[in-house]
């Protein structure tokens, strides 16, 4: 093969969405997101996409979602626009309008029902050219696209560089996928984030969460400097979080929205409905974690510091 692999690695950042009490977009609130993001050292940041509550923003407000972060990322490192719609015709609406604002890093995200429908839908999409296309492989309950169809689509489609696999088991995946492809697809872990660890030991380049920025970076930096020990003593220490969070992405959305707020970073930890209740007891445990999260961010700063 001759691709070189595609130089996208780190933590990537899945931009939440924030919402002002009208259920309007606050841009300046996800400008001061983005820049505290790249101060803790994000590799990226991916917009709009399923954490964005993607199928619930306007054509109009995903372009002007992106728009916003190319502004503020200022090219410092790359933002890749969501295309995420099940028909192809809106799909290639939505990627003419993300390649006419100058975002050319596009993620696909593409229902499956077969190989042949798989492939004309990728095609149609790769015909108005991106540069760089990440491929979503999202299947909460299985193993996702078929290994030979990746493997295909990469070998004859320059643009496809990245695969973010969020698939059960992951880990398996992300070991074929390298192997299959000598190591030049870039692979990213998204919702299998709660197996970061293993992820690393298996290769895996990049990871895409929605929060936590500073820590997750600290976990990335000890453990590819050779401080593993470090590394796994961090995330154990966010275990319970990510096994709290992580139990649907509907409780994701609402716990990290939640961190933003406190945070200082949203004016509101709301959401757009249609999406799971949080109840009260929701909001009791996932301050209870905040709590922790904050601190913890505090004491890794000092340490730093010092």
């Amino acid at each position: 093969m001759k691709k070189e692999l595609f130089p996208l690695k780190g933590i990537v950042t899945v931009l939440n969405t924030p919402f002002t009490e009208q259920n309007k977009i606050d841009y300046n609130a996800l400008k001061i997101n983005i820049n505290q993001a790249i101060d803790a050292g994000i590799a990226g940041f991916l917009v709009p996409a399923m954490a964005s509550e993607v199928y619930k923003l306007s054509d109009s407000e995903r372009l002007k979602l992106v728009t916003t972060a190319l502004e503020t990322v200022k090219n410092r490192v790359p933002v890749i626009a969501g295309t995420g719609e099940p028909d192809l015709e809106k799909s290639k609406q939505l990627l003419r309008s993300y390649l006419d604002i100058g975002c050319d890093n596009v993620l696909f995200q593409i229902p499956y029902k077969n190989d042949k429908q798989f492939k004309h839908h990728f095609y149609e999409l790769a015909k108005l050219n991106p540069k760089m296309i990440m491929l979503q492989d999202w299947d909460s309950t299985g193993y996702g696209l078929p290994d030979d169809l990746i493997c295909d689509l990469f070998a004859n489609v320059e643009a496809f560089r990245c695969l973010k696999i969020e698939t059960v088991p992951a880990g398996i995946k992300y070991s074929k996928i390298l192997e299959l492809t000598e190591g030049k697809l870039n692979l990213s872990g998204g919702w299998a984030v709660s197996q970061m660890i293993e992820g690393l030991e298996r290769g895996v380049h990049a990871f895409m969460p929605t929060g936590m920025h500073y820590i997750y970076t600290s976990i990335y930096k000890l453990y590819t400097e050779g401080h593993k020990d470090k590394a796994l003593d961090l995330f154990h220490k966010i275990l319970p979080v990510l096994a709290f969070s992580n139990q649907h992405l509907d409780i994701s959305i609402h716990f990290f929205k939640r961190l933003l707020f406190r945070q200082g970073i949203y004016p509101t930890p709301n959401v757009r409905q249609p999406i799971l209740n949080f109840d009260t007891i929701h909001q009791k445990i996932t301050d209870k974690h905040i709590d922790r999260i904050i601190q913890l961010e505090k004491e890794l700063k000092m340490n730093i510091n010092q």
